[in-house]
């Protein structure tokens, strides 16, 4: 009898081992992702002018204007890549504030002294147009991507990247460096850096683009930097900072590069 109780005492003891384990086996089951099926639904102008489509759009394309339309500075007249042989006033602008700009956060990093600023004609994508400008302003006129980068380049280097703005003949802005032609305007007469003329053995750092410093534009003389910093900043950002910051934007037709005469 004592035997036919522990028997069925250990049966009970082992459903209700088996009922535990069966249920915390189901609770700890997780569902896993095993397929996923898309289809292109083509925007047609049926779907686009959808007044349901519309309604959920709507928000967020007041939302985005607003913060593109509102005014950070005035220009008082056109400014246009165009308008200039070496040197343009939207290139002047745009050489001067990055430089200014790559200094301040350079310094403050790594106690350095950006020197020069080089980006690319064709990176201007839009004019800056006389009146009141905006974030819109500078998206259209730096649509791209591209970071700030300081390069380490010696003496060397620099008189190719003024070898290549001459052969190229193009009015790449250029700030920190003024640039002397021959009367004939194929190669320099001087280079002159922060107002010192070139020291071949001293090293510069130069404020561009990510997309240049890979070799963008054919520039392949920044494949020699000695070294090379990304800022993780935007050049688009650091217009719009510093139109921000500004009032009134300046009009800038210096000599920075010039021929002799």
């Amino acid at each position: 009898m004592a035997k036919l109780r522990n028997s069925a005492s250990c049966l009970k003891f082992f459903i209700l081992t088996l009922t535990l384990s069966m249920l915390w086996s189901c609770s700890s089951e997780q569902n896993r992702l095993s397929k996923i099926k898309g289809k292109q639904i083509p925007i047609d102008e049926k779907i686009a002018s959808s007044p349901a489509l519309e309604k959920v759009i709507e928000p967020y394309r007041t939302h985005i204007n607003k913060d593109l339309d509102s005014v950070l500075a005035y220009c008082p007249e056109t400014l246009d890549k165009n308008h200039g042989k070496w040197s343009t006033a939207i290139g002047n602008l745009l050489a001067d504030v990055t430089l200014q700009k790559a200094d301040q956060l350079f310094q403050k990093r790594h106690q350095q002294q950006v020197a020069i600023c080089l980006l690319n004609h064709g990176g201007i994508r839009a004019t800056l147009p006389k009146g009141n400008v905006t974030t819109r302003t500078a998206f259209e006129i730096m649509p791209f991507e591209n970071n700030l980068v300081i390069a380490a380049l010696k003496g060397e280097q620099i008189e190719e990247m003024v070898d290549y703005f001459i052969k190229g003949k193009k009015a790449h802005p250029v700030s920190g460096i003024e640039i002397v032609l021959t009367p004939d305007e194929k190669s320099y007469e001087s280079i002159a850096i922060q107002g010192k003329l070139l020291d071949k053995k001293q090293t510069y750092f130069v404020a561009t683009s990510d997309y240049l410093i890979t070799g963008g534009d054919n520039m392949t003389f920044f494949a020699k930097a000695t070294s090379t910093y990304d800022m993780d900043y935007k050049l688009r950002n650091l217009i719009i900072d510093y139109f921000k910051e500004t009032d009134t934007i300046p009009v800038i037709k210096d000599n920075r590069v010039r021929i002799l005469k």
